[in-house]
């Protein structure tokens, strides 16, 4: 693909970023993707190009959308921390104070900072369940209350791939009354003309782009049992993001559809100290709280060194470039958002042609070195 089929605007002192994409997309390392960069609140850089389907027959125009799996997890997180905020959610405070069903089966001491931090043991749901339930909130939430942790809450880290949306969901529900997916978009997503959707109304389907599978499943390999219970159960099928009940669920920790640009801009509000576009939607100090340390070591799903925060993981040996005053969190087949709330930017992207990684890979990480090459000429 031709440097001139990229869209978009890249300033000339990150001209080594938009070659870079548009290199991705020529050589076929990205099918179609985005990458988007806010610094103080202003878009600096925001590309898109290639194709929107494998077969090349749709391009990828400026407001095509795609799943991004568990990219939407800081939208989640950024929902519980607004919630905080305004002191009518305590991470400190058992999960049952707000979701009194929840105390079953030893796990009334179960705190809120506990599941923001995949640290409370229910990493998969015990009950076997298949594709179809991930569409019942009810269900999902109601087997997550009733069973017992898969490990002792608090004492190591285990990635709630997919359960960890509903669990803060829920008290997210319990809390103010709306879905977490409502509250997300009348008090982020409107009011910033984000183009994010935990539950994407059928309207906008044409706009979505196809995932292509990665070569391996999650799930592939040897596994013991909790890896089993987090990855396979249900199993994860890239298929099921072509569907309309998949788009139109509520899955807060993977069925969130957005491009580079409304990641980047709705997760610019923890960048800029909790004020985007003049407006104030947290204050500095509840923004820094991602920020708060909770629990650090092997990641007993992921099985590489992890340190979480309060919703978002923090700098350490899986993410060597950012610095204390950042956090980031990518889904399953490369997208990614980077937040530094020192120089006060974001960094994102989102694509359609998958790896077999968890939280980004070598695409993102290479576009972000090279922006922040940029950033500092």
């Amino acid at each position: 693909m031709a440097d001139g089929e990229v869209g978009g605007i890249a300033d000339e002192k990150f001209a080594a970023v938009r070659e870079k994409f548009a290199q991705n997309l020529a050589d076929g390392t990205d099918i179609g993707a985005s990458f988007c960069v806010t610094r103080d609140g202003e878009t600096v850089i925001d590309l898109w190009g290639g194709w929107a389907d494998e077969e090349r027959t749709r391009p990828w125009e400026k407001d095509t959308i795609v799943n991004v799996y568990s990219t939407t997890k800081t939208m989640t997180a950024l929902t519980a921390l607004w919630l905080a905020d305004q002191g009518k959610l305590d991470f400190d405070a058992p999960v049952a104070e707000y979701w009194p069903e929840f105390a079953a089966s030893g796990k009334e001491a179960i705190k809120v900072s506990h599941l923001m931090s995949h640290s409370a043991g229910l990493s998969g749901w015990t009950e076997p369940l298949d594709k179809h339930d991930l569409y019942d909130w009810d269900k999902a939430t109601r087997l997550l209350a009733a069973q017992a942790p898969l490990w002792e809450p608090g004492t190591a880290p285990g990635y709630h791939a997919i359960t960890q949306g509903y669990l803060v969901g829920e008290v997210i529900r319990r809390v103010d009354g709306r879905s977490v997916g409502t509250v997300f978009r009348e008090e982020f997503a409107e009011p910033l003309g984000a183009d994010f959707h935990i539950g994407l109304p059928a309207s906008e389907d044409h706009r979505v782009a196809k995932l292509k599978p990665p070569n391996a499943g999650l799930g592939s390999g040897n596994q013991n049992e909790i890896q089993k219970k987090t990855l396979t159960n249900p199993p994860v099928d890239v298929t099921e993001t072509y569907t309309r009940a998949w788009r139109g669920a509520e899955i807060p920790a993977a069925g969130g559809t957005g491009n580079a640009r409304s990641v980047a801009r709705v997760q610019a509000i923890l960048a800029n100290g909790g004020v985007m576009d003049g407006k104030r939607f947290l204050s500095e100090v509840g923004c820094r709280r991602a920020l708060e340390l909770q629990i650090e070591g092997t990641d007993m799903i992921l099985g590489i060194p992890v340190r979480y925060g309060l919703g978002y993981g923090l700098a350490g040996p899986s993410m060597p470039m950012l610095n204390e005053h950042s956090c980031f969190w990518g889904g399953y087949g490369g997208s990614v958002v980077l937040i530094d709330m020192a120089s006060r930017t974001t960094i994102a992207y989102a694509m359609n042609r998958m790896e077999g990684t968890t939280t980004g890979d070598m695409r993102a990480g290479v576009l972000a070195a090279l922006t922040l090459q940029g950033l500092m000429s």
